[in-house]
């Protein structure tokens, strides 16, 4: 059974860095698409970035365009997102999700039909 266990959050000053890791479990992640979202208290659940090893492409959500990079360790079955630079609107709890019906990315949480637990973010002085 597909399984996804996150881990790396915490609480970080304004301008430092974090990096989760979504450890993926029951699939290798060269067939799906993998996505990290957040959702801040009283906010709706936004996407983040996704990556698919199928078409081999990544994408961003604008408000995190150059200051967060995600990436796979495929000998570990993880995706992993650096996040750099980071603001106090960073915060939130961060999932990552599987998609295992399209080949190409999306932020749409609709997509995803496999969640991790969430992991705390918060950024602040």
């Amino acid at each position: 059974q597909l399984q996804l266990v996150e881990s790396g959050g915490g609480l970080v000053q304004p301008g430092g860095s974090l990096r989760l890791s979504c450890a993926v479990s029951g699939m290798t992640l060269d067939y799906y698409v993998i996505a990290w979202f957040r959702q801040a208290p009283g906010k709706e659940r936004e996407g983040v970035s996704c990556i698919s090893n199928i078409d081999d492409t990544t994408y961003y959500a604008d408000s995190v365009k150059g200051r967060f990079t995600i990436s796979t360790d495929n000998a570990k079955n993880m995706v992993l997102l650096q996040m750099n630079s980071l603001k106090p609107e960073d915060t939130a709890v961060y999932y990552c999700a599987a998609d295992t019906r399209y080949y190409f990315c999306s932020l749409s949480p609709g997509r995803y039909d496999y969640w991790s637990q969430g992991t705390q973010v918060t950024v602040s002085s």
